[in-house]
């Protein structure tokens, strides 16, 4: 490690005074005297104790560090972390660094990593690195004990480069992120290197086709500075990639799909220490609520020649270690902490450690930094010694943290699960000392017997749950606090219901009801008492103008193929952890016997949901429709929410319409709008952790139709929504079917409370009010005039009596027999499991109309 000069001198702070920011107001001796008696007490700084902590100087910055470094001692004991020699570890991963291209679409003012084509064309590069060159790096690796392939990349280069679209256009990649994908596979396969990948900024759904092949992701958050991305000449001005909400979402979505991920800070580059404080902040904040932040880097900015920021100076050390400390005491004991130990000299790595730091990143013995190139990695035995002398014991770990490793299957795909316990300690989680072997990447293998409580469809009507809760109630949904306060938030915006506003809007509607303002469905759908009677009155008369007096049902079976799911949905009750006591998962010997008993009972349809079982495999769901159309060739099979084609297509590879396509060609007929829950990303973020965003569930659904599926729509309402957001889940709804006419039907979907999560955490109302339900159907029948026909009202969750009162208020439609039905059960309803005909047809004769049996497109029954 080659001395900086420039490190150990006081330099201003910040080291670089941004262009245009508002000078930093002085910092009196008594607010820091209080900020670092805080620090002292272990007290979380906010942002403004932050800021004035990074001020710290001198003395001050040496108690400001020991108060770090006794946070990081306090987290490593708890969480029993020791090295060989008995001391508390400091971590580090032994990796090759493989950079996938040096093009990128943004252009950075610090960067010296990417490139454009001319240069690499000039320097005999390609625009992306060959397989062969990837393996051959991988494999050299291997054989030095490396266990980590850092995938390093610029973003998204097709998007501006034309040469980069071709060279993925000749290899047949649709993007860079399916080629990262197709070479991690290989990596696994043939060297068993572990990936880890970062590829910048990703989607939900981008970000679900990596985790099934690679144990960990990363990207810097670097700065949450709107400045330095909005104003020009600041270090991220015309980086599309690096606007601050961009790189959040991602941050967030790794979050809610459980990617043990990497993150961190930049420092230095013209950021206030206000922003700096804000930065951490806005880490801590997303690792509360999903606990997925592995480790933290702060990283000290170098300048570099030939470049916009050539001239600016280097992050001062001591704003370098007041920064990392600052970040330890925002962060706390749990968090790691990393700085790299290339970018500062031997000295100054024992004060990093001093600081709180408790992880060097990814070291090799191969392959340079290419990010920073100037700077070699140090030796691994010249690292161990610095650690050594600072009292702690280096020690390897994986892509992955320790703890990660050991939680499991929400954390680490099954698919690369071998990989990784091929090379980490079962007590430790940590790396141990072998050599890396290729191994096959592969689906798991389909389960050829049933498993688990298997007679729960018929054992919740009489003995009930076995357990009140899941297993892993305290850690699979996030931090509670966090969400309970989202909840805070939504409800303070609720609208106020305005009686002059109702009549108005009913004039309106009476005229044209597929026509008004979304401030008339608003007022609709805030109305009550005599309002409300004339809102359903109104609902009534258009469904009979519609559809006539007749109800609809279809004889059914409900088939939960299996409850196992690690989605993380809050609302949810159904799901459980394998090995729970009311776990299961059914066979396709055993879904085919159940579809060929609904058949001798009369059924049409099959309707098909399960889980998000990540041991479910890749041709699991083309598996279970093809065991039905074999057993029953005429069953209708009506199977697979959004969210499941979402996890299909997740592990297959392909796109939604090429997965959606060969479903279909397997004999699925049409698909569930389930998972919907509310269009909303606002309160789906607090219905759910891992659920696919409002954006994807639009796609799949669209893409359905348009392959010729079509689907029901539904809404899950009366937990933490408001009639605003009803309204703005129809018009959601009423966009789609303009574009593909592909639903059959909507369904009100009462949110059932009593087992929830959410409820049994103090997050969600205890479901909807009785008026909540009459003015949801009936603003469905008005909204939806003229799109869409049939309204489906919900026997099993609203019980006969209130069934009847909707069909009085808009709803035609009874849904099914369903013969099975677990879901509702799971969560507190009280209304039985199944229906006969004769069941169905009184629930009609009770209010004086006919009952009439249906198909589930609502085509004619064939005699």
């Amino acid at each position: 490690m080659a001395l900086n000069p420039q490190h150990g001198a006081d330099l201003p702070i910040p080291a670089v005074p941004p262009k245009s920011a508002a000078p930093t107001a002085p910092t009196t001796s008594g607010a820091l005297r209080r900020v670092l008696r805080r620090a002292r007490d272990g007290v979380t700084l906010n942002v403004d104790e932050a800021a004035i902590a990074m001020t710290a100087r001198g003395e001050d910055l040496a108690d400001l560090c020991a108060s770090a470094a006794r946070v990081r001692d306090a987290g490593l004991q708890s969480a029993g972390r020791y090295g060989v020699n008995g001391r508390l570890p400091v971590s580090y991963s032994r990796k090759v660094f493989i950079p996938i291209t040096h093009l990128c679409r943004d252009t950075c003012h610090y960067c010296t990593f990417v490139t454009v084509p001319g240069k690499l064309r000039a320097q005999g590069m390609g625009m992306y690195m060959e397989p062969d060159e990837i393996l051959d790096v991988a494999r050299r690796g291997a054989e030095l004990g490396c266990k980590e392939a850092l995938f390093t990349l610029g973003d998204r280069p097709e998007e501006r480069w034309d040469e980069a679209r071709q060279w993925l256009d000749e290899r047949g990649y649709d993007s860079t992120l399916d080629y990262v994908r197709a070479m991690a596979i290989r990596v696994l396969e043939e060297t068993g290197l572990l990936p880890h990948l970062n590829p910048g900024v990703m989607s939900w759904s981008e970000l679900s086709r990596l985790k099934p092949v690679a144990p960990s992701m990363g990207m810097m958050l670097e700065t949450t500075s709107r400045r330095l991305f909005e104003v020009k000449g600041e270090a991220h001005y015309g980086s599309p990639d690096k606007d601050p909400a961009v790189r959040l979402r991602t941050l967030d979505d790794a979050g809610r799909l459980s990617v043990p991920f990497t993150t961190g800070l930049l420092v230095g580059i013209g950021e206030t220490l206000t922003e700096r404080a804000e930065t951490m902040h806005a880490i801590r904040k997303s690792h509360k609520e999903f606990g997925h932040v592995q480790e933290v880097i702060v990283q000290n900015f170098r300048a570099k020649d030939h470049t916009a920021m050539a001239a600016t100076p280097d992050a001062g050390i001591d704003d370098f270690l007041a920064t990392i400390a600052v970040t330890r005491l925002v962060l706390g004991p749990k968090m790691r902490i990393q700085a790299p130990p290339n970018l500062v000299s031997r000295d100054e790595c024992l004060a990093l450690i001093g600081a709180g730091v408790d992880d060097w990143g990814g070291v090799s013995p191969l392959t340079p930094d290419h990010v920073n190139p100037e700077r070699p990695w140090p030796a691994l035995d010249e690292l161990a010694d610095v650690t050594a002398e600072a009292g702690y014991d280096l020690v390897q770990r994986l892509t992955a943290q320790p703890q990660y490793v050991q939680a499991g299957a929400a954390w680490i795909d099954p698919r690369v699960r071998e990989h990784v316990d091929a090379l980490a300690d079962p007590d430790t989680g940590f790396a141990i000392d072998v050599n890396p072997v290729g191994r096959p990447w592969q689906e798991p293998d389909e389960a050829s017997e049933s498993l688990g409580r298997i007679d729960l469809h018929s054992a919740i009507d009489s003995e009930g749950r076995l357990t009140e809760t899941r297993s892993d109630l305290d850690s699979a949904f996030g931090d509670w606090e966090s969400i309970r306060a989202k909840v805070h938030e939504l409800a303070a915006r609720a609208p106020e219901r305005v009686d002059t506003d109702v009549l108005a809007a009913l004039r309106s509607a009476e005229r044209d009801p597929g026509g008004c303002s979304d401030g008339e469905y608003l007022a609709l759908a805030t109305a009550d008492g005599p309002a409300l009677e004339a809102v359903t009155a109104l609902a009534d008369s258009l469904r009979r103008d519609v559809v006539g007096d007749d109800v609809t049902y279809v004889v059914n079976r409900n088939i939960n193929f299996t409850n196992i799911c690690y989605t993380g949905c809050r609302f949810c009750a159904f799901a459980q952890r394998k090995g729970d006591a009311d776990a299961y998962s059914l066979s396709t010997d055993e879904v085919a016997d159940r579809a060929w008993e609904a058949h001798v009972a009369g059924a049409t349809e099959v309707c098909m949901q399960g889980g998000i079982d990540p041991e479910l495999p890749v041709t699991g769901y083309a598996d279970l429709v093809r065991a039905v159309k074999a057993r029953v060739p005429s069953m209708h099979v009506h199977a697979f929410s959004p969210m499941e084609i979402a996890n299909g297509v997740t592990r297959s590879g392909l796109s939604v319409r090429e997965w959606l396509t060969s479903l279909r060609e397997a004999g699925l007929g049409s698909i569930p709008g389930t998972a919907a829950e509310i269009l909303d990303d606002e309160v789906r973020w607090v219905l759910t952790k891992g659920k696919l965003p409002t954006s994807e569930w639009i796609n799949v659904v669209t893409t359905a139709h348009e392959v010729g599926l079509r689907s029901s729509s539904t809404m899950m309402y009366g937990h933490v929504d408001t009639p605003k957001h009803w309204v703005g889940h129809l018009n959601v709804l009423r966009g789609i079917q303009d574009q593909t006419g592909g639903f059959t039907e909507f369904v009100p979907l009462p949110f059932v409370h009593q087992s929830s999560p959410l409820y049994l955490a103090g997050g969600s109302r205890p479901g909807p009010t009785h008026r909540d339900n009459r003015a949801v159907h009936a603003l469905a029948r008005i909204m939806l005039h003229g799109r869409i026909s049939s309204i489906q009202t919900s026997w099993v969750k609203l019980g006969v009596e209130r069934t009847q009162v909707m069909l009085r208020g808009g709803a035609n439609d009874l849904g099914g027999t369903l013969m099975e039905e677990t879901i509702s059960r799971m969560a507190g309803s009280e209304n039985g499991s199944a229906k006969t005909v004769a069941e169905l047809v009184a629930i009609a004769e009770g209010i004086g109309r006919p009952a009439r049996q249906r198909t589930t497109d609502y085509s004619p029954l064939a005699a």
